[in-house]
């Protein structure tokens, strides 16, 4: 196992203006599980192309442990990757896919013979070794691919959209055996999604990307409580957060928040913030997730949601088994709540919505940072 470091890396395909990667800096510890995640085009792929090797760098410097890798060829980083496709060979067996990169490493057979079965029970694939990829599903393939990665004993597993070609139930599955896996293994891990559910189950570290920039690093709970701009709100978290904008005002000593039609309390604690970011009289948006929204009764009755409430129409109904996402307009933007799914609502019906305004975040409308 070992540290990875991305040392102020840049990357720009050569007759292309725009920067694919800018000024990428990050420290990932030994046995960290990391995992980067944004939107198509983000950058994310091509770092972890360019930490393999298969990719240059335009500028800056990459590190396995204490060995800058720049120049160094693929073969030779102690790393190994498994990619969405599963890149197997489909002439060999199950047994010579995982044996493959150890034969051209000249292991001893008795080495490889013991590599490979040690891999194949970690994944549950022992019965499997005689039979050709094309004789096996999409999620057995993917077991084989992570298996010829275990048996090369890296240094660093490097996984790009490894569940991307899998259907809904085995993309579930095989999170759970790569997490497993990991769990059993604790060997540095880069592994990169554009999927922000994997990204929140899987990984010790996440980092949000966008436009080839850093936007944020943090564990998952705190990038899902505590997202550092708009964009990773937006990004993290489903259904999206909900975002609200508006204005801060002072009133007799009390700041609100007052769109066009709704004015809501702000709390002491989150004014005192906001005073001091000079945000009064500023464009603020105000971001809530949709469980931190309220509709029961009992709740509703509270003396702080008396005024911290508005009425929405319910427009489309989504049962998703465990909840129920009721997807309503205030007149002014849609707003998404998470409700029991015992709940009687249906669409076109008028609900009354509190606002958790202690579970409310500020954004600045501007700079789209958080602001409290």
């Amino acid at each position: 196992m070992s540290k990875v470091s991305f040392h102020h890396i840049h990357k720009q395909y050569p007759g292309e203006k725009r920067v694919a990667v800018k000024d990428f800096h990050l420290e990932i510890e030994d046995g960290e599980f990391l995992v980067l995640v944004g939107p198509s085009g983000c950058g994310k792929s091509t770092l972890l192309r360019m930490l393999a090797g298969l990719e240059d760098i335009t500028e800056g410097n990459i590190y396995i442990g204490d060995r800058i890798v720049n120049y160094i060829s693929s073969k030779d980083r102690n790393i190994a990757m498994v990619f969405q496709n599963y890149a197997l060979y489909p002439h060999m067996t199950v047994y010579e896919n995982i044996a493959f990169s150890l034969r051209l490493s000249k292991l001893h057979k008795a080495e490889i013979h013991e590599r490979v079965n040690r891999a194949a029970k970690v994944l549950d694939i022992e019965s499997q070794l005689h039979k050709l990829p094309k004789q096996m599903s999409g999620g057995q393939r993917q077991r084989v691919a992570l298996g010829r990665a275990i048996v090369r004993e890296p240094e660093v597993f490097l996984m790009d959209e490894p569940l991307s070609n899998l259907d809904a139930k085995l993309r579930i599955q095989m999170r759970e055996e790569i997490g497993k896996l990991y769990r059993r293994l604790r060997t540095t891990t880069v592994y990169v999604t554009h999927d922000q559910v994997e990204a929140m189950t899987m990984g010790t570290r996440i980092v949000a990307m966008k436009d080839g920039v850093i936007q944020q690093v943090a564990k998952p709970e705190e990038i899902y409580r505590r997202p550092a701009n708009l964009f990773v709100a937006g990004f993290i978290g489903s259904p999206q957060m909900n975002f609200i904008e508006g204005t801060v005002r002072i009133r007799d000593g009390i700041s609100y928040f007052e769109t066009r039609k709704h004015t809501l309390r702000i709390p002491d604690e989150q004014s005192a913030v906001l005073r001091s970011y000079g945000a009064v009289g500023r464009p603020v948006i105000l971001g809530i997730r949709s469980e931190n929204l309220l509709y029961r009764h009992e709740d509703l009755a509270k003396p702080e949601l008396q005024m911290n409430r508005f009425e929405s129409v319910i427009e489309i109904k989504e049962l998703l088994g465990s909840d129920t996402y009721l997807y309503t307009d205030n007149k002014e933007q849609r707003i998404v709540i998470r409700v029991d799914p015992n709940a009687r609502f249906e669409e076109g019906e008028r609900i009354v919505i509190g606002v958790d305004m202690n579970r409310a975040l500020f954004f600045d409308k501007n700079s789209e940072a958080l602001l409290c």
